[in-house]
């Protein structure tokens, strides 16, 4: 009887690790920036600016550089983006004004713009079809863990040195520099992967044939994903950054009662994270969509309706729930949608990545302000509005990926005599 064989995926291994140690130093920047910012001499509204710096560079820059990773290599992107990045925490720990602090977080935007399409385009390559989601997963795991590993972490190192910022900024910059040997050593770069369509074109030719042909089988389709990610981040990251006011000022608990639900929910994004991965792969990609729109509605109605300890716990966990079970699906989505134009892989991730980035600064913005405006009650009432229309939305998206799916297997009869 045949032995069946297993292969490690070290390239899939090394970008997990990438992720793990990225998060952790951003985990300590995190932490100690606001902080620093703040001895500095800047005023709670502007740290707030500088806390979104980079976030809104990089949406920016982010269409520009997958174009640039799709055309020099994303292990040669990714490994860039990691040089760029341990030199932000680096120049960090030398930072004397405010005005430098706002340069280094433009510089920082700048990185993660060049970092997310690329690896988020390695992932795809290196996942594998049947396993894509669980990839995912694994990854956005190992970051979330890492960045509460690295906030904890920064506590310590500043308790211990006396609040000398600049040991934790080095601190950061050499965790961020580590991955550089893990992915310059074992992660394949895209084109090195050996293509799964055995009809793949080998003349220069037939090769812009067939990128003309996925090109219009890609970009049509582009706008409602981009639409469908932007509601799925706007939606489930409402509360961030909000949420500690929630805790300790409308629910009454401590800083210590409230840290302690932080815990709490990074043990269950440890076990939920891959465990909705493999739903995904395996089950339902739909159901694990719909896993996260229940979970927001549910959290929104605890937090509304159990003003307490228990009420507000379970309310987070269920939030967490729910962004675990986002990531891996909507990162499996994005592997989908770019595998229709390799060429273009790393530029369409960084598209529908845009659109990620694009709700996660909406969504607290929204939730601030209506919170400010209306209060709390109206606020969450409409958190439950938006997951529901973004339910509906999910059900027409399905419709259309299938439509997608179906003009992609009619034209590639017709594609092939075009190659012949």
């Amino acid at each position: 009887m045949p032995t069946k064989t297993y292969h490690l995926n070290t390239s899939l291994l090394a970008i997990v690790a990438e992720g793990f140690f990225s998060r952790l130093s951003f985990g300590l920047i995190t932490f100690a920036l606001p902080l620093y910012a703040h001895r500095l001499g800047l005023s709670i509204t502007e740290i707030g600016f500088l806390i979104s710096l980079n976030l809104a560079v990089a949406l920016a820059l982010k269409p520009a550089m997958g174009w640039i990773a799709d055309r020099f290599g994303l292990k040669r992107s990714l490994t860039a983006a990691i040089g760029l990045r341990s030199l932000v925490a680096l120049l960090l720990a030398f930072v004397g004004s405010p005005w430098q602090l706002y340069a280094i977080r433009t510089v920082h935007g700048m990185s993660i713009s060049i970092r997310d399409p690329s690896v988020n385009a390695l992932i795809a390559v290196h996942g594998g079809k049947k396993t894509i989601a669980s990839a995912f997963a694994w990854y956005q795991t190992a970051k979330t863990v890492a960045g509460s590993f690295g906030k904890a972490g920064a506590g310590i190192l500043l308790t211990l040195t006396a609040s000398n910022f600049s040991v934790v900024f080095l601190v950061a910059s050499f965790l961020s520099l580590l991955p550089v040997y893990l992915i310059t050593r074992f992660v394949q770069e895209g084109s090195e992967v050996k293509d799964e369509n055995p009809t793949t074109p080998t003349t220069p030719h037939a090769q812009e044939i067939r990128a003309a042909t996925d090109t219009m089988a890609t970009r049509p389709a582009m706008l409602p994903f981009l639409g469908f990610g932007f509601l799925l981040s706007g939606t489930a990251e409402m509360l961030h950054g909000l949420f500690p006011i929630l805790a300790t000022q409308y629910i009454g608990l401590s800083e210590a009662e409230t840290g302690i639900i932080y815990m709490i929910s990074t043990i269950v994004t440890l076990i939920s994270g891959p465990f909705f991965g493999w739903l995904s792969d395996n089950v339902s990609r739909k159901l694990v969509l719909m896993v996260r729109g229940s979970t927001n509605i549910l959290s929104s109605l605890f937090y509304l309706a159990v003003p307490n300890l228990t009420g507000i716990a379970a309310g987070r966990v269920m939030d967490d729930v729910g962004k675990t079970a986002f990531r891996p699906a909507w990162g499996a989505l994005m592997a989908y949608i770019s595998s229709f134009d390799k060429r273009r892989r790393a530029q369409t991730m960084s598209w529908m990545s845009m659109a990620d980035d694009a709700g996660e600064i909406a969504g607290p913005i929204l939730a601030g302000f209506m919170w400010n405006m209306w209060g709390l009650t109206i606020m969450l009432s409409a958190r439950v509005l938006l997951a529901v229309v973004t339910e509906i939305y999910a059900i027409t998206l399905t419709s259309s990926l299938k439509k997608l799916e179906d003009y992609h297997l009619k034209r590639k009869p017709a594609m092939m005599v075009l190659l012949e």
